[in-house]
């Protein structure tokens, strides 16, 4: 079931907030949790058992550590949970990466069956483990209730497509939440224009990345058009589905982190990842990159954790090689930056701009390539390998278009449309000028989505299948 669909708008959303509301303080969670299992089975019936059976051991774990906090015992029950969601993810996200790779490089064949990549299975197994890992440093104590730590696994605002939430950071907010409707107009507010970011722009620039794909009358332009149109459409469906996650969160009493801070106006890779995929980030340098020694141990340790931690953030998007390749990019652009070029780059804000547009954009190109045969080829086409022309009178009419969408994302991806706004709200006049706007447009933008989802256009979350 995706947010951006009529079933959910209009079906499960609005009989989840009644039965949720409705429900008293006690049940709340088990209504919550109820509705999230509904949620997942709508389109993953048959894996909500594995769901079930990573927080059962998620549980089980959990106060076995909790118990033996301070012991050896601890330790092993740590790694024996570790270990169990780490194979569970391996199994069904990697196993057939490994075995085409061992098989192409030994000859051997490996008789792994097919399975399919169970949606959301890389965020609840990261969020799950962090709880494990967080009970075992004595940062929170073991979750007793069973029904609230599955609620927290579970929680269909943030289960398919993040952020990544930590159990401590909603710990409190699980068992003690407060409603005000001041908290829900907000969320409504944030829902409402994820789903415009989604529905309007992201989708709408998905088509064109499509278009060119189908092209047979590509040129350096038409390569760029979808470089740039990729870049910017990853951002608006994944921001907006995060602003949904973040909205859907308070209207239900709960406050998940930010996940996008404005990305694309950093001046270094290093700050972009800071704004970009925050809960990720973070996630990987508190689970992954602290423990391995971090800054602590030298400035060759301090690379080599880099080069791990990004090698482990391309195979997370996904089993293939183009996105290990991704991540060792990003890991060798970090590098170069920490070892001399940051101190640089303050120096010249508008080259640090372009060389961070044009470092992301090359990435997207090999991000969402199918292999590294058409990454190459993409990024070849950009500076017109092949011979291939400048222009061509498919690019020239997409441009026609398109180009209006591709003005407004540009300018959507940057602060200016939010400063514009709070400037407006620090004058009299303008408050009440928003106070009655704002109401009129989110219900004039909801009319206008709606009428796209009833004509069936392209819908898709890239983000699903991580």
């Amino acid at each position: 079931m995706l947010f951006s669909g009529i079933p959910f708008l209009y079906y499960f959303l609005p009989c989840t907030l009644a039965l949720y509301f409705l429900a008293p303080k006690g049940l709340k969670n088990t209504v919550l949790l109820a509705m999230s299992l509904l949620f997942y089975a709508w389109g993953e019936p048959r894996y909500v058992l594995l769901m079930a059976a990573v927080i059962a051991v998620g549980y089980v774990f959990g106060l076995l550590i909790g118990r033996t906090r301070g012991t050896g015992a601890a330790k092993l029950f740590l790694t024996a949970a570790v270990t169990t969601f780490l194979a569970i993810l391996g199994w069904f996200k990697y196993s057939g990466f490994f075995a085409e790779n061992f098989e192409a490089l030994t000859g051997v064949a490996l008789a792994i069956p097919k399975v399919a990549l169970p949606i959301g299975i890389s965020f609840y197994t990261f969020q799950i483990m962090s709880y494990t890992v967080d009970v075992y440093r004595g940062d929170t104590a073991a979750q007793k209730n069973p029904v609230t730590l599955a609620a927290y696994t579970a929680m269909f605002p943030q289960l398919i497509a993040g952020p990544i939430v930590r159990y401590v950071d909603v710990e409190k907010q699980l068992e003690h939440r407060t409603h005000s409707v001041a908290k829900a107009s907000a969320g409504v507010r944030r829902f409402t224009l994820g789903l415009a970011k989604k529905i309007l722009i992201a989708n709408a620039l998905g088509e064109l990345c499509d278009i060119f794909r189908a092209s047979d009358d590509k040129s350096v332009l038409f390569y760029w058009m979808y470089a740039v149109a990729f870049m910017l459409h990853i951002y608006f469906d994944f921001s907006g589905y995060s602003d949904m996650a973040i909205g859907l969160g308070k209207i239900f009493g709960m406050d998940f982190m930010e996940n996008f801070n404005y990305p694309y106006i950093s001046r270094s890779v290093t700050e972009f990842w800071r704004r970009w995929h925050m809960s990720l980030g973070s996630w990987f340098r508190d689970y992954v990159y602290i423990p391995l020694g971090g800054n602590r141990r030298g400035t060759a340790r301090q690379l080599f954790n880099i080069f791990v931690v990004w090698m482990l953030t391309g195979l997370w998007h996904g089993a293939a090689w183009n996105f290990v390749v991704w991540g060792l990019f990003f890991a060798v652009l970090l590098v170069i930056e920490k070892l001399f070029l940051l101190k640089h780059l303050n120096r010249v804000p508008a080259l640090s701009h372009i060389y961070v547009l044009f470092a992301v954009l090359v990435s997207f190109v090999i991000f969402n390539a199918a292999d590294m045969t058409q990454a190459m080829g993409d990024i070849g086409g950009l500076f017109g390998a092949g011979s291939i022309a400048l222009s061509s009178t498919e690019a020239v009419y997409e441009l026609r278009n398109y180009g209006f969408i591709l003005l407004i994302a540009i300018i959507g991806a940057t602060p200016l449309p939010k400063m514009a706004a709070t400037r407006l709200q620090e004058t009299e006049g303008g408050a009440k000028v928003l106070a009655v706007a704002e109401p009129v447009v989110l219900v004039a933008l909801l009319l206008v989505m709606t009428a796209y989802l009833v004509d069936g256009s392209f819908n898709p979350f890239l983000y699903f299948r991580f």
